[in-house]
């Protein structure tokens, strides 16, 4: 396997210490480095190199936020409460794949079909109640997403919550079905709980890269997660991370090294302006993420400012193509 520039631990930079963290690309894992069956090569296959910018990276649009938010995400840019407003954008932006729901996939997917790839989204949970015992039960099974001809199937797991038993329970039975399907698992990994809270937060570098790893570790073959953002809550976090001194981007390269042969996908979160949305891009990027979920930050804007938006991430990417799977 060749050398992606992996730093030891000893090697971050702490209060005690001066190294920083390589800035060196860091080389995303190949299909092959990832042992699929066939089923998920060949879906994974198309999401990568046949559908959306290619080469390797991965352009996800995502319109779960109806379960997971409520209606409230629609106010801004009300033409997107209409799942049609999405999949035009998945479609004429060229996204490798649309993230959703099965009443939707259901209702909207059969005009985009063949031409939108799906990544169907099996479980979600409402945000009424607190996240304090933050639980997703299943809404959609494995065999739902084949009928759909779905690529891929998207499952939120959260990190760190007291449900985390019947969690992992439920996210091991889902990852057992991909297997007998031939399905790749794209795992939400979520920090969440108060125990969480008390050791940093769950934006922290130690939450989220806890996350990664732990989606590494449950057989995810691509993993969700959101940027680390540094805070004085960090000196909550645990040893080492409490003395680490590292930038967003040396947090997120790091993070994307526990995630080791899982495809990282960076969430993009509420809605920013332009030149914060691409700098987030490219820093991703550059980490060694395989590409972006973003949906607020697209679908709450206009539709033609989005679709160009869409074509300036696209513009980003091809610096990033990675030939071969």
């Amino acid at each position: 396997m060749a050398d992606q520039t992996l730093t030891p631990p000893e090697a971050l930079t702490t209060r005690h210490s001066s190294p920083a963290v390589p800035a060196a690309r860091y080389r995303r894992p190949t299909l092959d480095e990832m042992n699929l069956s066939v089923g998920k090569r060949v879906r994974l296959t198309r999401l990568l190199y046949e559908h959306g910018p290619g080469g390797g990276t991965l352009l996800v649009l995502p319109i779960d936020q109806g379960l997971e938010h409520g209606p409230v995400d629609f106010f801004q840019n009300p033409e997107a409460l209409d799942p049609d407003f999405q999949f035009r954008l998945a479609l004429e932006g060229n996204f490798s794949a649309i993230a959703l729901h099965i009443g939707l996939a259901q209702k909207f997917l059969p005009r985009y079909a063949g031409r939108v790839p799906l990544i169907l989204k099996i479980n979600g949970k409402t945000a009424i109640p607190s996240d304090a015992q933050a639980f997703s039960p299943l809404t959609a099974t494995v065999e739902d997403a084949v009928r759909l001809g779905a690529d891929a199937v998207g499952y939120t797991l959260y990190v760190g919550s007291p449900a985390q038993d019947r969690d992992i329970a439920q996210a091991n039975q889902v990852r057992s079905d991909c297997e007998r399907f031939g399905m790749p698992l794209v795992i939400w990994a979520y920090p969440r709980g108060e125990a969480v809270a008390k050791k940093g937060g769950r934006d922290s570098l130690y939450a989220i890269d806890y996350a990664a790893r732990v989606a590494q570790e449950i057989g995810a073959d691509v993993v969700k997660l959101n940027y680390p953002v540094p805070s004085e809550k960090d000196r909550e976090s645990p040893p080492p991370y409490n003395e680490l001194e590292l930038s967003p981007e040396e947090a997120f390269r790091k993070v994307v090294r526990s995630a080791g042969r899982t495809l990282v996908l960076v969430s993009g979160g509420e809605k920013v302006g332009d030149e914060q949305m691409l700098t987030k891009v490219r820093s991703s990027m550059e980490a060694g993420a395989t590409g972006i979920i973003f949906g607020r930050n697209l679908w709450q804007r206009h539709y033609p400012e989005a679709l160009a938006m869409s074509r300036e991430i696209h513009r980003i990417f091809r610096e990033y193509a990675q030939g071969g799977a």
